[in-house]
């Protein structure tokens, strides 16, 4: 019975909820039809006061993660907000402790955001985050969709 829960858990299609409360609400899905090992939380769950968020992310990735370059595009209300382009792992003097994991192993992490950079006007966000193990984008190891939903 558990092996059936864990393949429902991460069926690609399925939202996953990240957090709601009073004034946020964020879920994510897969892009791809290919079930994953990850989750992903925030608390506070809320854009009031600025806060700091703590992030915690688990992920088994399907490939080595020796150079990682992440996308972030960024909708609001249906109009592109943003496009962000990051080289977070080059294989050389790497800094984040996900740059080195290997295939198959558990990769656990903890990090700030830092809400006070960012003002959050109500409505509807679509953020897509793809992670590449190369430069030119041609070699997807995940991509998140994730909704955010500000009142």
């Amino acid at each position: 019975m558990f092996e059936l829960l864990f393949f429902i858990l991460f069926t690609p299609g399925v939202s996953e909820l990240i957090c709601t409360s009073s004034d946020l609400e964020m879920s994510y899905t897969f892009c791809d039809s290919t079930a994953h090992s990850f989750k992903f939380n925030l608390t506070p769950c809320s854009t009031r006061n600025k806060p700091v968020w703590k992030a915690a992310l688990t992920w088994i990735p399907r490939s080595d993660i020796h150079f990682l370059k992440i996308v972030f595009n960024v909708w609001y209300d249906g109009a592109k907000a943003l496009l962000w382009k990051d080289v977070l792992c080059s294989g050389t003097d790497d800094e984040y402790s996900l740059c080195g994991t290997l295939k198959g192993e558990t990769l656990e992490s903890a990090f700030d955001i830092k809400g006070s950079r960012l003002e959050f006007p109500k409505g509807d966000y679509s953020i897509v985050v793809q992670g590449f193990s190369d430069d030119s984008e041609n070699n997807m190891l995940i991509c998140v969709n994730v909704t955010m939903i500000v009142k």
